[in-house]
């Protein structure tokens, strides 16, 4: 009998990393998948990112809406009430073997509460990691106890999952899909990317993602920072996706759109999908922002990140990275060291620090095995130090 494993993704990002793990395990013929989409996928303010999946060519097995038309506390914590309703009732009609899901959003964490109640394992990909500035990081050690099988990118990372009471034998290093993806990924050439935003690329341009820093509660004015950076930087085009549906994301979401029609260098979308996002990196001159992707990816393609703030903070970081507080003019010193030869140099020679780009084959590798060949116990002990 064949094993099934439900695979949740509730944003574009997420299912992004996912892809990749998702057609692994499709080729595994004992293991039958379902996708399961959720949260920003299903949002029209979020640019309707299921069909990304579709589109892909992946069957959505169910469609499951929580978002609300805000993004403020009180929206965020109805949301996660409609998630654990809704995904009580699906793993009730589906009956999964486990649940694989990543990272450490709060829609993520109902799921996990609905599929613990279910007596359903959970496979988690990426504990151990740390975001100090966002609610994220309580979240993740929150999935990493609910879970029972885990997928870190980092040596440094799965010693700190180990650390937080999993047993040794249950935690792999596997590296980071964003870097598979960055290294293997399709990616447009600049001229076919430059049709495909209808825009004129000959300008060297930056990438922008700035997403609210949810334990600081002022994503509205580090924002207006980023911008008055931006304005200040001449020379330069921008492209600027959309923040996460965050607490604040929608309001960060609304301070860009109308930047952008203010500016002629400056471009806005919700989301470039994963193609135009990586095909956009391998031509840009940097990354600037406060999104994992500058930490994760961009190294791999040997450009610059600026890394503005601290949602970021804790986090392994690559020499391309430079670190600098939300405030316009150390953001427009930060980018004019980024360009200086200086850096470039340092760049050109860094190494990622999260993998090389096997990930998904080693997940699924591993999936298959816990499914197959092992007996899962939820009564997990304590491992202590």
């Amino acid at each position: 009998m064949r094993k099934k494993i439900v695979v949740l993704t509730a944003t574009r990002a997420e299912y992004g990393l996912l892809r990749n793990i998702i057609a692994e395990l499709d080729q595994i013929e004992e293991i039958h998948v379902e996708v399961a989409v959720t949260g920003a996928h299903l949002s029209p303010e979020c640019g309707l990112t299921y069909r990304e999946i579709e589109k892909d060519g992946i069957h959505i097995a169910k469609k499951i809406e929580i978002l609300l038309s805000s993004s403020t506390a009180v929206a965020v914590s109805k949301s996660m009430g409609l998630a654990l309703a809704g995904f009580a009732e699906y793993f009730e009609e589906s009956r999964p073997d486990a649940l694989l899901v990543l990272g450490d959003r709060y829609e993520t964490l109902a799921v996990c509460c609905a599929a613990m109640n279910a007596l359903i394992p959970i496979f988690h990909l990426y504990g151990g990691e740390t975001t100090e500035g966002a609610v994220d990081e309580a979240i993740r050690h929150a999935i990493t106890k609910m879970s029972y099988l885990h997928f870190t990118s980092t040596e440094e990372y799965r010693r700190r999952v180990i650390q937080l009471g999993e047993s040794p034998e249950r935690v792999f290093r596997v590296g980071a899909v964003g870097v598979e993806n960055a290294l293997r990924g399709k990616k447009l050439g600049k001229e076919e990317l430059a049709k495909s935003l209808e825009l004129d690329l000959k300008v060297p341009f930056g990438v922008v993602t700035f997403h609210p820093v949810t334990l600081e509660g002022d994503a509205e004015v580090q924002c207006r920072e980023v911008m008055k950076a931006i304005e200040g930087l001449n020379g330069f085009q921008f492209i600027i996706t959309g923040a996460n549906a965050d607490c604040g994301g929608s309001d960060v979401n609304r301070l860009f759109s109308a930047f952008a029609k203010k500016h002629e260098n400056v471009y806005f979308t919700l989301s470039l999908g994963m193609e135009r996002y990586l095909s956009a990196l391998n031509h840009a001159a940097f990354v600037l922002g406060n999104s994992s992707s500058g930490l994760i990816e961009a190294p791999s393609f040997h450009i610059p990140t600026i890394n503005v703030g601290n949602r970021q903070k804790g986090r392994i970081k690559a020499d391309t990275v430079i670190d600098c507080r939300p405030d316009a003019r150390d953001i427009a010193e930060a980018v004019e060291y980024a360009l200086s030869e200086t850096f470039q140099k340092r760049v050109r020679h860094a190494v990622n620090p999260y993998g090389g780009g096997d990930t998904s084959r080693k997940v699924a590798g591993i999936v298959k095995e816990q499914l197959l060949n092992k007996e899962i116990s939820l009564q997990k002990k304590f491992y202590d130090l």
